[in-house]
């Protein structure tokens, strides 16, 4: 997340403001989030974070937190900081996700942060970068996203 002093001088669009505004009301940034047990703890411009809460419900038939949760977490965490660059009318949809697990998750293990930074941004298109790590900082997943951004009308 960028510092406090660089975000205010970044715009703040029509995406970032509904950030912000969740952030104020404590609404979910999707439907999804209280399902899966996670919510988005930050917001700047091109960039967010989501902290999650994996437990016994979300593991594979070996007990590990399964890679489907990781992954919904991570593309949030990434496609909603380029939803954070969207100026008013504009949408975006993902065309590709790229996920690389580097460390076994147990659940109950202490919550997990997932970053999400936009890397690149035109006015057709954006990718991004993410991260995972768990409480102790140790890296869970990293991945990319690609975004099309759709204009206004």
């Amino acid at each position: 997340m960028p510092k406090a002093d660089e975000a205010e001088t970044q715009p703040d669009g029509a995406g970032l403001s509904f950030f912000r505004e969740l952030l104020r009301t404590g609404e979910p940034a999707a439907p999804i989030c209280p399902v899966l047990s996670f919510e988005l703890t930050g917001a700047e411009h091109g960039s967010t974070e989501f902290t999650g809460s994996p437990d016994a419900r979300f593991t594979n038939p070996g007990g590990v937190v399964h890679g489907g949760y990781l992954s919904v977490i991570l593309s949030s965490a990434m496609s909603c900081a380029v939803h954070t660059t969207l100026d008013e009318g504009e949408r975006y949809t993902t065309t590709n996700i790229n996920l690389h697990l580097t460390r076994a998750l147990m659940p109950d293990q202490g919550p997990i942060v997932a970053t999400g930074v936009v890397v690149h941004r035109s006015k057709r298109g954006a990718t991004a970068e993410g991260r995972i790590v768990d409480h102790e900082g140790r890296l869970i997943a990293h991945g990319t996203t690609t975004c099309i951004v759709i204009p206004a009308g």
